[in-house]
């Protein structure tokens, strides 16, 4: 598994405006995520520590009650078990980092 191509990986809808492709290492869950502008993310929290980058557009992300806007170059270290949700102010391209793996990504995953 050391070369994977990202075009080969089929996305998944994880919620409405949201399609992920999903690699998962031995430890680690990897969600590249086309988002469209617009598509919200309801507050949520997880045992998983995630950091999250905007690879192109502008995100919105409401960490803990307080809103951040950011877009390319910046990176935000979610903890685990802090509530956050999410916007796409513009169409964006995210790549979500997850420790530990996240099961129910991956059992989404296998899902053809």
């Amino acid at each position: 598994m050391p070369l994977i191509e990202l075009a080969g990986i089929t996305p998944k809808e994880i919620v409405p405006g949201y399609e992920a492709r999903f690699i998962h290492t031995a430890n680690m869950t990897f969600s590249y995520l086309d988002v469209k502008a617009g598509a919200a993310l309801k507050e949520h929290s997880h045992p998983h520590e995630q950091v999250a980058h905007v690879l192109e557009g502008e995100f919105e992300l409401t960490l803990d009650g307080e809103p951040l806007r950011f877009g390319p170059g910046t990176v935000i270290v979610i903890p685990s078990h802090v509530k956050h949700a999410g916007l796409a102010i513009t169409d964006c391209k995210l790549l979500d980092v997850f420790y530990p793996v996240r099961d129910d990504y991956f059992a989404l995953s296998q899902n053809s």
